[in-house]
């Protein structure tokens, strides 16, 4: 019996096994953007500086 595969999932598959070099385009993209080093201080500073956002903020007084 063969199990179900959505057609994104086949897509993917597919593109991948087209393009081997797109995981490694995918890891260098994700360092750019996502895997980054916290600096706590800086975070502390930035979230103390937030300004409260108001309730509703779609309508003026």
């Amino acid at each position: 019996m063969k199990l179900y595969e959505s057609d994104h999932t086949k897509f993917m598959r597919e593109l991948f096994e087209k393009n081997p070099e797109l995981a490694e385009d995918q890891k260098e993209a994700r360092a750019i953007w996502w895997d980054k080093k916290l600096d706590l201080e800086e975070r502390k500073r930035f979230k103390e500086s937030s300004v409260p956002q108001k309730a509703y903020v779609y309508f003026g007084k």
